[in-house]
């Protein structure tokens, strides 16, 4: 089993950066592809980026594409999410999440992640 805990959330000012992170325990996650996904108050969970289990494949959905970027860090057993140029319709939960290790591609849907953090506020205010 392996264990997602998400920090690095808070409340910034439009324009304002912030960095993510999401450590993993239990085993290595050197072989799951992981993503974060988004959930803004009312609205249903969003997929936000992924990243391949080396890390040479990555995916964003187009509003955050320029903006936000992800990393990971295996020899940490960590996922990284730098958000630069914070808007507030970014103001979300985040989710960090993880694939099984049997699977090797990526994917924008929530029901094919396995693995889930228990979220990190971000708030950006105007």
């Amino acid at each position: 089993q392996v264990q997602l805990v998400e920090s690095g959330g808070g409340l910034v000012q439009a324009g304002d950066s912030l960095r993510l992170s999401c450590a993993a325990s239990g085993r290595t996650i050197n072989t799951n592809v992981m993503g974060w996904f988004r959930q803004a108050p009312g609205k249903e969970r969003e997929f936000v980026t992924a990243i391949s289990r080396s890390g040479d494949i990555i995916e964003y959905t187009d509003s955050v594409k320029g903006r936000f970027t992800i990393s990971r860090d295996n020899a940490k057993n960590t996922v990284y999410l730098q958000m630069n140029s914070l808007k507030p319709e970014d103001t979300a939960v985040y989710y960090c999440a993880g694939r099984s290790s049997f699977y090797t591609s990526l994917t924008q849907r929530s029901s094919d992640f396995l693995y889930w953090g228990q979220g990190t506020q971000v708030t950006v205010s105007s």
